[in-house]
């Protein structure tokens, strides 16, 4: 990388007219999750250097490189490169509202493709689902293709941004990109500053332009589908009406099939389906890093992420192993970096890709039932290794390797390598044996289907000739093969008698031809020099202060200031310093707190210097009474959490002091505590959720209990405690995606403590006036949802889903309500919007409250709102 950057920044930067820049760059080598990503505040940039087992047809971090290397060009272009008085949130935050994602990534994704031999633009799979609907009489709206559904299979703002900017650059020229993000830094202040500048530079604004593009790419997918000849396949698996996929297909006893089912609907899980297409679910799995199992001889075999329960950083991909005679799960490894392990036919060893800290890559051979590694093969090339998988014998392996020069499918016999298809752009991957030929997955055509290559001639010819495309074929008893068919809803399963055709002529539409054109580079990663650089250690002690922004902030209508803001490159510490106004009080507060997360404690520091005013009864009269005070607070926190297959487990433990020295009275009774001397808060929680599907309200089975101590051992003269036991419960309702949740608290609260609150309390309470003082509460929540219209309300709104929730809350039941009277019942509608067509997910909702006639309270109308990224 340290070669590669600065030799191809200047091509990339080009078209936005950027030549060079400076940026820290991280490389995270402990996960096994692959991204990369760009940010402001503080300015970096991080390349997760794992890569996936099925991605583009270059070297994986060459492949980060060109596409994050395009946002820092985009940030500069916006931003200026040098950094003004600490501006860098601030940018950040115009950013994401100026500028649509789909453009900020599109862009990116075109210049990828343009620059280089690969490039997602040039793989038929990721756009197919654009493609799919299209060209089954499906449009979307801008805002639907921008933000998704709760319901459909939607392009993905990726893809949809790679084709709008690719037909911009086309129409318009290498230098669109330029003039739209110049034209945006040199008038910031409007609304929808983007659609503004794309009016004028183009005559058409965001809508126009995507229904423009729409319409383009069903006519140019109409032409290459004259030009293909398709076959049309049975379904297997029950019709769906919301976006569905049942990966990976298999036959097993009694003609059933073996299958990954994940849905709108539905966290993935592994199913059976029968011959009258009826549905078992067998059991949930956790997180992949991509639909991944195999099954043989009754012993299925798949790869989990799991998370170090402290630092998320760190992650492992793991193999578990399922037996359909003992019923048993087992997970084989621990903390290892093991990849789309893949069964011999007797079920007795499994094949799988790893890779170490350093990059280094090997096929390994282990123990099905142990999980000991019996066989590590040989890479010295390092090359990057994908999906092998055993022939019948287990003495043959297939595998993809991935390099610069593009992918080659490899036949491994003991220790002699055979290259069947060498350095190729296509988008090779799952090789598995059948009768003595190498099946696997790839778009010669244009299009994904099923090939095979013969193991002496090398021949190549397709098994399928899918409309949308077809994938991931294993072979039957019968002879035939079963395999995903990609359909309007997802990946569906079919299966056909083995059929060997002729491969056809590349139909592939690259809407980035033009942008190569222009950009006239080749392949930016040729004649990379091979410079040595000294490197030296980092040292974090005298790397934890990173000053980069300040910005305004405002608490609430009274008060308001600026803050400095400092963030380490590592996140391991943060610092935050400002000064705030109270309007109200015609005084200043003071500010600053550090958290430093490096330890397995969360440690933290608060500190505020601030004015204070309070009203208290003398003589019969009202007085005011102010003065200053110095607060510090302490806190340690250790927050766990763990996950094992769709199980996902939290636990943080909690505890802090602070020490309050109060000054400046004025007009303050004789008896003004002065000293707030060290009360001690303690609190422990632990989290017990299910993985959730798209639509889920709540995770169909959770579990939450809370329990908080606070008191005062240090401060004689303050005398008082509270404690609470808070749990809650969470139940599937009567239909998919309903929840019903049960809470159930307790506090004991007595001296200074006798009026807080620390359990949940009913809705409205803050309305209400209280007969007493707070003991318990029980609240039964019912909520779910019943429409995702997908309603584009202009520019004003997308409205993703409607929501209804019915409550019955008690409180202090014994005291002041019984089961047959709660204290307040009602309705609640909830919908999750996009305003503005800003990406963010707002949630709006409206609460009507009933209270118990004993409290003569007319009904109460909440609203809530809510964001979220």
């Amino acid at each position: 990388m340290a070669n590669t950057l600065p030799l191809i920044y200047p091509k990339i930067g080009l078209g936005l007219r950027q030549q060079n820049t400076s940026i820290p760059l991280l490389l995270q080598n402990r996960g096994t999750v692959a991204n990369g990503f760009v940010q402001l505040a503080p300015k970096k940039s991080e390349f997760y250097a794992t890569p996936p087992q099925n991605f583009d047809s270059q070297d994986w971090l060459n492949n980060l490189a060109v596409h994050e290397l395009r946002h820092v060009a985009q940030f500069d272009k916006l931003t200026g490169k040098q950094a003004h008085p600490f501006p860098e949130l601030f940018y950040f935050a115009y950013f994401g509202a100026a500028i649509p994602t789909w453009y900020f990534e599109g862009d990116a994704v075109v210049n990828e493709t343009a620059l280089t031999a690969s490039g997602r633009g040039r793989q038929p799979r990721w756009i197919m689902p654009f493609r799919t609907s299209l060209l089954e009489g499906k449009k979307f709206s801008y805002s639907k293709a921008y933000f998704g559904s709760n319901k459909d299979v939607t392009p993905g703002y990726y893809q949809t941004g790679y084709l709008m900017v690719a037909d911009m650059k086309e129409k318009y020229g290498r230098f669109i990109s330029d003039s739209l993000l110049g034209d945006i830094r040199r008038r910031p202040f409007r609304l929808y500053p983007f659609a503004q500048s794309l009016r004028k530079f183009t005559g058409k604004n965001t809508k126009e332009y995507f229904r423009t593009t729409q319409e383009k790419l069903k006519k140019d997918w109409a032409v290459q589908r004259q030009n293909l000849r398709t076959e049309n396949y049975e379904t297997l698996n029950k019709k769906t009406e919301v976006a569905t996929n049942y990966f990976l297909p298999v036959r097993i006893k009694n003609n059933a099939i073996l299958a990954l089912k994940e849905s709108k609907q539905e966290a993935p899980h592994l199913i059976i389906i029968r011959q009258d297409k009826t549905e078992e679910k067998l059991f949930g799995i956790g997180y992949q890093e991509q639909p991944w199992f195999s099954y043989k001889n009754n012993v299925l075999v798949w790869d989990e992420i799991r998370y170090d329960p402290r630092y998320k950083q760190r992650s492992f991909s793991v193999i578990c192993s399922y037996n359909f005679e003992t019923k048993k799960i087992k997970k084989l490894t621990s903390k290892s970096r093991l990849f789309s392990p893949s069964l011999s036919a007797d079920g007795t060893k499994i094949v799988a890709a790893t890779v170490d800290l350093s990059n280094h890559f090997n096929i390994v051979e282990i123990d099905a039932v142990s999980g000991k590694i019996l066989k590590t093969y040989a890479n010295p090339e390092n090359e990057i290794l994908q999906t092998p998988g055993f022939d019948s014998t287990g003495n043959r392996i297939a595998y993809i390797s991935v390099s610069e020069k593009g992918k080659s499918l490899w036949l491994l016999t003991g220790g002699k390598k055979t290259r069947l298809i060498a350095n190729s752009r296509q988008q090779l991957s799952r090789p598995v044996f059948i009768n003595d030929k190498v099946v696997f997955n790839a778009h010669f055509n244009g299009i994904d289907n099923v090939y095979s290559v013969d193991l002496k001639s090398k021949k190549i010819s397709a098994l399928s000739n899918s409309k949308y495309g077809a994938f991931n074929a294993s072979q039957t008893e019968s002879g035939k093969i079963i395999f995903n068919d990609y359909k309007v809803n997802g990946y569906e399963i079919s299966e056909q008698p083995i059929s060997e055709k002729a491969v056809g002529k590349n139909t592939f539409i690259d809407f980035s031809t033009a942008a190569e054109k222009q950009e006239h580079t080749g392949n930016v990663f040729e004649n990379i020099p091979d410079s040595n650089f000294h490197s030296k250690r980092f040292r974090q002690g005298l790397n934890l202060i990173n000053v980069h922004s300040i910005i305004p902030v405002i608490d609430n209508e009274y008060v308001f200031g600026l803050e400095l803001q400092s963030n380490n490159l590592l996140n391991t510490m943060d610092f935050y310093a400002g000064t705030k106004y109270h309007r109200d009080l015609s005084r200043f507060e003071y500010t600053a707190d550090i958290s430093y997360k490096a330890l397995y404690p969360v440690l933290s520091v608060a500190y505020r210097n601030r004015p204070k005013r309070t009203f208290y009864r003398a003589k019969n009269t009202t007085q005011q009474g102010d003065w200053r005070e110095n607060y510090v607070k302490l806190n340690a926190a250790v927050p766990l959490s763990f996950n094992v297959r769709n199980q996902n487990y939290a636990l943080t433990i909690n505890a802090a002091t602070s020490f309050t020295q109060r000054y400046m009275a004025e007009s303050m009774p004789s008896n003004f505590v002065r000293k707030l001397k060290f009360p001690m808060e303690y609190n422990v929680t632990f989290n017990h959720s299910v993985r959730t599907s798209e639509r889920d309200i709540a995770p169909k089975w959770a579990q939450v209990f809370r329990f908080t101590y606070n008191h005062q051992p240090f401060d004689k003269n303050l005398g008082g405690e509270i404690m609470a036991l808070e749990s809650f419960f969470y139940l599937p309702g009567f239909a998919k995606n309903h929840s019903f949740l049960a809470s159930f608290n307790y506090q004991s609260a007595n001296g200074v403590n006798q009026y807080a609150t620390e359990i949940a309390t009913v809705y409205g309470y803050n309305n209400i006036l209280a007969r007493s003082k707070l003991e318990n509460s029980m609240l039964f929540n019912y909520r779910f949802p019943f429409a995702f219209p997908d309603w584009e309300l202009g520019s004003l709104a997308y409205v993703r889903n409607l929501r209804a929730g019915l409550f019955c809350h008690y409180e202090n039941i014994g005291l002041e309500t019984k089961l047959t009277e709660p204290k307040t019942y009602g309705i609640e509608l909830n919908s999750s919007l996009n305003i503005l067509r800003y990406q963010p997910v707002v949630d709006v909702g409206a609460r009507l409250v009933f209270v118990n006639k004993i409290y003569n309270q007319n009904p109460i109308l909440e609203f809530s709102f809510n964001y979220s990224f």
